[in-house]
C-alpha cells in the first residue's frame, strides 16, 4: 500500500470541511458532464494530482457552497493519482454499491477501489 493512501486514510471516520467548487447540477468545465451530486476538495490540503483533496458529498439533494460532514470512505483509483474523499451528513451510511452508482458519472472512466 503507497504511502499516499495511508495518509489519506487518515480522514476515515472524521468531520470534514468541504468547499464546493462544482454544486450539483453544474457541468465540467472541459468534459461537459453534469454533476449529479456536489463536487468540492478540502481546503489547505494536497492530494496526489498535486491539487487539494477532492470530495463527493453524498446524501445531499440540493446545490450547496460549503458542506460539513463525516468522511465515510475513499475512493482510490488505481489506475490515476487523485483519490476522492466520500463525505456524507453526520448520520448518514452508504454500501459500497450506493457509492460506486453515485459516483458513475466520473468513475466510470477509471479503476478504483473503495477504501473504509
Amino acid at each position: 500500500m503507497d504511502s499516499k493512501i495511508i495518509d489519506n486514510k487518515k480522514y476515515i471516520g472524521k468531520t470534514i470541511n468541504v468547499k464546493i467548487d462544482r454544486p450539483m447540477g453544474c457541468k465540467h468545465p472541459k468534459h461537459g458532464f453534469i454533476y449529479p451530486v456536489n463536487y468540492g476538495y478540502v481546503p489547505n490540503t494536497l492530494s496526489g494530482d498535486g491539487e487539494e483533496l477532492d470530495c463527493y458529498i453524498l446524501g445531499v439533494f440540493e446545490p450547496i457552497e460549503e458542506f460539513t460532514g463525516k468522511c465515510i470512505a475513499i475512493i482510490h483509483r488505481t489506475d490515476d493519482n487523485d483519490d476522492k474523499l466520500i463525505v456524507v451528513p453526520e448520520n448518514r451510511e452508504m454500501s459500497d454499491e450506493e457509492i460506486n452508482v453515485l459516483t458513475e458519472f466520473q468513475e466510470r472512466f477509471f479503476n478504483h477501489i473503495i477504501l473504509r
